[in-house]
């Protein structure tokens, strides 16, 4: 039996007095810098045509498939640290494109007929449901016929191959935790729980990582949250982060990038058939990003002009192609990192989910949770803002899998107990206790000098910048309530101050 911490600590203290709580600004790179993403040629070395790395080159972005903690690149920590409690939160894997990112008329269609996405109900005893899947048809009868992708496939959907880099992922995890460290238990035994959003490819993943990592077959309960309320997506209703993001999507320094790229748009609209005046289309290079890239994750060809229903000579080619690229991981560092409004947005419509982590954190060192392993399948917006909130140093899309993770470490022969608020104003870790943050399956790198290269950082400094950011339990609720926020140290300094 694990010895439990000495001390609970006091609710009403500030964690925050001696944490900086104010936005850095992100390196400059050229992913940040405009006249590259403009100017440049090919996409820094990243990889938008293959779920396969070559082991070599393991650790460089990869859109299809990211890079994340396995084995062979794996670093252990010191003997003096003793791994406590794991929690993952990565991206699902890829997928075909989101219909709305379709082109008015597709030239091919896209299949899925190597898999099968199961739908059914089942009593917890008595009768057994037959194990039915989709498979979508075309009626020759039924005269209406959607626009974009025809075929069997949902968009989206998780592609045959994105289950298998979901199966993948989860193996190279128990091979770390299980085999290598010997963390994780042979199965779950009520130490382990996957969460999931109410988008249905989380769940498509979640069942090929289960399986990947505890060879399971049998029936398994992935947590969720209910609709328009779930912090892992993130659905829930923040009026403020919904006006900051917005602002910094429509500014002079947004509209610049926008313009400077209208050549590449013109392009672009007259080879997709794409409207100019589509407004999806045309607030960023997301709808362009998505499409361009689920096809060539998958190897199918850049699309072509239509001529009369046929394909023409005038196809998008890869030069353009990488353009957006470098346009799409340019404006994720523009929202989410550059502007310096960015940390006030994140932490207002991904601090419920900081705050559960916080929770999980402490349920394991007061006792009251036996969960030493928790497991999140989420989206490139949780994965983006949980990045914002850490201050990731070099901001990028979270291509497919993308994965950050929390190890607590506790420190051998040293007297532990509970994390205090005044534990931060301190030298080390008071409470013995220590976290280090995986990113690509290395230590993430921070921005903010509290925070900095986190690898064994004091759990009670992290404790208490996740706290000065959004309460304790997310108990005060993100940004909405500034008097609430002053209480807790903010003043019109820091993250608040974007508010104003």
């Amino acid at each position: 039996m694990r010895s439990l911490p000495l001390f609970i600590f006091s609710h009403s203290a500030l964690t925050s007095a001696s944490i900086d709580l104010s936005w850095h600004a992100p390196n400059a790179s050229d992913i940040n810098s405009l006249n590259s993403a403009i100017n440049g040629t090919g996409v820094y070395g990243f990889i938008y045509d293959s779920s396969n790395t070559p082991d070599g080159e393991y650790g460089v972005y990869n859109w299809c498939n990211m890079p994340h903690v396995r084995v062979t690149e794996y670093k252990r920590a010191s003997e003096e640290y003793e791994l406590q409690y794991v929690e993952v939160i990565h991206r699902h894997h890829k997928r075909t494109p989101y219909a709305a990112n379709s082109f008015p008329v597709e030239s091919y269609p896209w299949d899925c007929n190597h898999e099968g996405l199961f739908y059914y109900g089942q009593p917890s005893t008595g009768h057994k449901s037959a194990h039915t899947y989709w498979t979508q048809f075309t009626s020759p009868i039924n005269p209406f016929i959607p626009s974009g992708f025809l075929g069997t496939c949902q968009f989206p959907q998780i592609t045959s191959e994105g289950l298998d880099d979901s199966w993948q992922h989860g193996k190279d995890l128990y091979g770390v935790y299980h085999n290598l460290l010997r963390f994780l238990p042979d199965d779950t035994e009520g130490k382990v729980t996957f969460r999931v959003t109410q988008n249905v490819i989380t769940s498509e993943v979640a069942g090929m990582v289960v399986n990947g990592m505890f060879g399971s077959s049998d029936d398994y309960p992935l947590l969720i949250q209910a609709a328009g309320i779930d912090s892992l997506e993130p659905t829930y209703t923040c009026a403020q982060s919904s006006t900051l993001f917005s602002a910094i999507q429509s500014g002079t320094n947004w509209t610049t990038h926008l313009s400077a790229a209208s050549p590449l748009y013109s392009t672009l609209d007259g080879i997709s058939g794409v409207s100019p005046t589509d407004a999806g289309f045309h607030a960023s290079f997301d709808h362009y990003y998505d499409n361009l890239s689920a096809r060539q994750c998958h190897s199918k060809p850049l699309p072509c002009e239509l001529v009369n229903g046929i394909d023409s000579s005038t196809c998008i080619t890869q030069t353009e192609a990488d353009e957006v690229y470098r346009l799409g991981n340019y404006e994720y560092s523009y929202i989410y990192r550059d502007d310096s409004r960015s940390l006030a947005a994140s932490v207002a419509s991904y601090g419920v989910w900081i705050g559960e982590l916080t929770s999980h954190i402490r349920g394991f060192l007061n006792g009251s949770s036996n969960v030493i392993y928790r497991h999140n399948v989420a989206h490139d917006g949780s994965l983006s803002r949980l990045l914002s909130v850490l201050q990731l140093d070099v901001m990028v899309w979270p291509g497919m899998g993308s994965e950050v993770v929390f190890e607590l470490y506790k420190k051998t022969n040293a007297n532990t107990r509970f994390p205090t608020p005044t534990d931060a104003m301190e030298l080390g870790s008071k409470s013995g206790y220590y976290i280090r943050v995986l990113w690509k399956g290395q230590v993430l790198r921070s921005s903010n000098p509290d925070l900095g290269v986190m690898d064994m950082l004091p759990l009670d400094t992290l404790l208490a910048y996740f706290d000065g950011l959004v309460g304790m339990r997310a108990g005060c609720p993100p940004f909405e309530r500034l008097s609430c926020l002053d209480i807790k140290g903010f003043g019109r300094t820091g993250a608040v101050a974007a508010l104003h």
